[in-house]
């Protein structure tokens, strides 16, 4: 990791960062009370990790990433994105939205609000998604 990632990673933490990860994982938790739950709240974990530490991972495609459909990236998956956003994205986005405005007002805080969009966007349809390392 580079240095700059570090000191990105350590500034989103201490600027609100760790509230979204919270946020993240305890929709994951909400999420594992079901049984029918349990795949969203896998993704949740896993973004739930990009949400603590952002800087040097990127979110792409599992479809353009792997050149293939999988369940997640069928018709399947965007049923699971439908009762993912009626159930949770909309309010995960809504957060991330909100810190996105909050950073922007600062000059400093524009790369982290550029990254909270970055979330609120995940946050909508986050079933087909994967989270890849930035070369």
């Amino acid at each position: 990791m580079s240095l700059l990632r570090l000191i990105l990673n350590v500034a989103w933490f201490l600027c609100g960062g760790v509230i979204m990860s919270l946020l993240w994982a305890f929709v994951g938790i909400i999420a594992c009370i079901s049984i029918v739950g349990i795949p969203f709240a896998r993704s949740c974990f896993v973004i739930a990790r990009l949400a603590l530490w952002p800087f040097g991972h990127d979110i792409e495609n599992r479809e353009y990433l792997t050149r293939r459909e999988d369940i997640g990236t069928g018709s399947l998956g965007v049923v699971g994105n439908v009762v993912w956003f009626v159930l949770f994205g909309w309010w995960l986005s809504l957060g991330h939205l909100i810190h996105a405005v909050c950073c922007f007002v600062t000059i400093i805080g524009i790369p982290f609000g550029i990254v909270h969009l970055k979330l609120a966007m995940l946050s909508f349809a986050p079933i087909g998604q994967t989270v890849v390392p930035v070369r």
